[in-house]
């Protein structure tokens, strides 16, 4: 027992754990967790805090880092489609994407022809139909290769999510024109960076999964700390005790009224153990 026992703190983990904007837009190495930020994770734990990351990452694309990460709870993944046990290497909860998404989202492609898409297979691989400059600014962050297709027909089901790629101005288009469709209601459509535009079921979202994963651990939403930068980590701010975000966070994440930390590259994380650990002592 210690003073975070019945605390739990979820984290993103692009741009609020590490700080990989610079690497994708200039191609540089991506950096490694900051020894401040692992210190810090580590108190928590020892003195009985879950850390658990909430990433919009697939698992093949985190699983490059998870050394790095002190965490001893499930993780979100893939911006909630899934809840994942990294201890025992299994899936505890998952909400996918149904057969008529393949044709959905290709019919997005058809009509927006310079758009490309990334699918999120469950059995850790990512397909990609027609690639661009930022599938690869992602490959190059991730440290995962796509496994390209004609189109997402090829791809086989099951899916966690789906993945638009291009300009923000015309991912802009793209999300009114989903949202505009019928079966639009039956999806989460947010972006995850302004040149990335995701797609998850219904009910899968970052949010939602932090939820199932409080319950699983029994912990009360009371005690459920949660930390992110980007508009796909909105739902989980929201269902919070208290939500933080780094100050290289978003405006849409500021107007929100998270508690504003220190910047990603100056050890967001660890300034919010330091808050909390003033706040439990």
């Amino acid at each position: 027992m210690g003073k975070f026992s019945g605390i739990l703190l979820a984290s993103d983990f692009d741009n609020t754990l590490l700080y990989t904007e610079t690497a994708r837009r200039q191609g540089s190495e991506v950096p490694s967790v900051s020894q401040g930020n692992r210190e810090a994770l580590h108190y928590f734990m020892d003195q009985g805090g879950k850390f658990a990351i909430a990433t919009g990452r697939a698992l093949p694309a985190f699983m490059k880092f998870v050394d790095q990460v002190p965490m001893n709870a499930p993780g979100v993944i893939c911006n909630g489609a899934a809840l994942y046990d990294f201890e025992k290497g299994r899936y505890v909860e998952t909400v996918l994407l149904d057969e008529r998404t393949r044709a959905r989202g290709q019919e997005v492609l058809d009509r927006f022809p310079t758009t490309a898409l990334e699918a999120y297979h469950v059995d850790n691989v990512i397909h990609a139909v027609r690639p661009n400059l930022y599938t690869r600014q992602h490959e190059h962050v991730t440290h995962v290769s796509v496994t390209e297709k004609n189109s997402l027909l090829e791809v086989p089901l099951p899916l966690g999510k789906i993945m638009f790629e291009e300009d923000h101005a015309l991912l802009e288009e793209v999300k009114a024109w989903i949202l505009e469709q019928p079966w639009a209601a039956e999806y989460e459509v947010f972006f995850s960076d302004k040149t990335l535009l995701e797609v998850t079921a219904r009910g899968a979202s970052k949010g939602a999964m932090v939820q199932v994963l409080a319950k699983h651990l029994g912990i009360s939403m009371d005690h459920v700390y949660c930390v992110g930068d980007e508009a796909n980590d909105l739902s989980m701010l929201r269902v919070a005790a208290e939500g933080f975000a780094p100050e290289n966070c978003i405006p849409a994440v500021r107007a929100s009224g998270a508690t504003i930390v220190r910047h990603c590259e100056k050890d967001a994380i660890a300034n919010v153990v330091e808050i909390l650990d003033r706040r439990y002592s």
